[in-house]
């Protein structure tokens, strides 16, 4: 009797600890669940914060400042009639009418009013007076209200991006220029509209006309080469290593090596660029060949390593019932395991495609740095791309160049948005299920 009651109580005992033991590890499962929600949490106000601050420094890029003129078309002043031809019409002096133009913008100038407030005006203002009489021939001794594009000092003004209540030695507009400023403001000649400069315009000095076309289509350029490089070779080599090349050690150390590259500082590649395709190959400097190439070999491990898991994950019984029904080992893979592993390899060929867009210490490298105030045409164009265009415009001391570095990092984020929801719908489409 006394047994059982010692049994009894052992018993006892063991339920208690077992039932303290259940309440801790559903404790340690509480806290490890907060734990995650609070970094999940920690991690998302970060990235919203970090995309807020690109966002709102940067969305006043899309708008530009400009002023309205009076611009008189007079003959005399342009050196053309109306039977002039359009060659003629594109040699006319549009540089007096806009000096005209700009003399008259506010009454009462004197000889140094006109200078200082020619200074609040783009030195592409002429150009856009001639683009608006080559658009409507037929205004020619007529005067029409035209809006033209502000100095950038006038733009960061409008726009709050600078303060004016400083001292006059450290403002960019001196106190008369701040009277002008405040004139064509009150009488709603200073506005903000929609800037089309910074989407078809290359790099440029004046911070008002800098644009991302020329890095855009550099960087078009250069991923195009990306892929006509690196995507058949890696297509090439994966189906080689994983399903033809002879399992020995020499196979073991290409896999290896391949492997390692994955992880290889992207500026390695940059300095291959310089030593080999630049100095002893002999390609043209800063253009989306030589860009293209080396961020190619860059991106190479990463479609390999992508293809390989993708064959892999292709049922082995799919190539062994197209080998018994006679197929030849090159049909069976061909035909049947490369279709079905389309999805996996465009996933990873598509991610490497976007992580060789935002890559710039190689194209710094092979000097993809230089100012380029044109659009590429082609390949061998010299060019820039969208992250070394970030680069220079952040390192620049111009305000207005601030603005668009931030709105060059939204496109960006935008370009790696669309390639990343390209990848999830190409493999979902073609994605099956075994």
């Amino acid at each position: 009797m006394l047994k059982n009651i010692e049994n009894d109580m052992s018993n006892q005992y063991s339920h208690e600890k077992i039932i303290q033991l259940r309440k801790k590890r559903s404790a340690a499962d509480r806290r490890f669940k907060t734990y995650g929600l609070i970094a999940t949490l920690m991690g998302m106000a970060i990235l919203f914060f970090l995309l807020f601050t690109i966002f709102s420094k940067g969305y006043s890029s899309f708008q530009k400042s400009v002023i309205e003129l009076e611009v008189s078309y007079d003959q005399e002043t342009l050196k053309i009639t109306s039977d002039s031809t359009y060659e003629e019409q594109v040699k006319a002096k549009f540089f007096r009418v806009k000096k005209n133009a700009i003399a008259k913008a506010l009454p009462d100038l004197s000889k140094k009013d006109i200078k200082l407030i020619n200074k609040m005006f783009s030195i592409n203002v002429d150009k856009e007076i001639k683009e608006y009489f080559l658009n409507n021939p037929n205004i020619l001794n007529t005067t029409q209200k035209i809006f033209v594009t502000a100095h950038s000092d006038v733009d960061q003004l409008l726009k709050g991006n600078a303060r004016r209540n400083i001292e006059e030695k450290k403002r960019k507009l001196n106190d008369r220029q701040l009277e002008f400023f405040d004139e064509f403001v009150s009488s709603g000649r200073l506005k903000t509209k929609f800037n089309n400069f910074f989407f078809k315009n290359a790099d440029s000095r004046h911070p008002e006309l800098a644009g991302i076309a020329g890095s855009f289509v550099g960087s078009l350029f250069t991923l195009m080469t990306v892929f006509l490089l690196a995507f058949p070779i890696g297509i090439g080599a994966s189906i080689y290593l994983e399903e033809f090349a002879p399992k020995n050690k020499f196979t073991e150390l290409i896999e290896v090596n391949i492997a390692n590259l994955a992880a290889v500082p992207s500026i390695v590649f940059g300095l291959l660029g310089l030593g080999i395709l630049l100095n002893v190959f002999g390609f043209p400097r800063s253009t989306p060949l030589v860009g293209g190439t080396v961020l190619a070999l860059m991106t190479l491990p990463t479609i390999i390593i992508a293809c390989r898991a993708s064959l892999k994950a292709v049922p082995p019984s799919i190539k062994e019932g197209a080998l018994a029904m006679g197929a030849s080992k090159m049909q069976a893979v061909f035909h049947h395991q490369v279709p079905l592993a389309l999805p996996g390899t465009l996933t990873g060929t598509i991610i490497g495609l976007a992580q060789a867009l935002g890559e710039t210490a190689p194209l710094i490298m092979i000097g993809m740095i230089a100012f380029i105030p044109n659009i590429p045409t082609g390949f061998t164009e010299p060019s820039a791309a969208l992250p070394v265009q970030i680069y220079l415009w952040v390192e620049s001391s111009e305000r207005g160049f601030q603005e668009k570095t931030a709105a060059a990092i939204v496109m960006i984020l935008i370009f790696l948005f669309l390639m990343n929801a390209l990848a999830v719908f190409l493999r979902s489409k073609f994605e099956r299920k075994w």
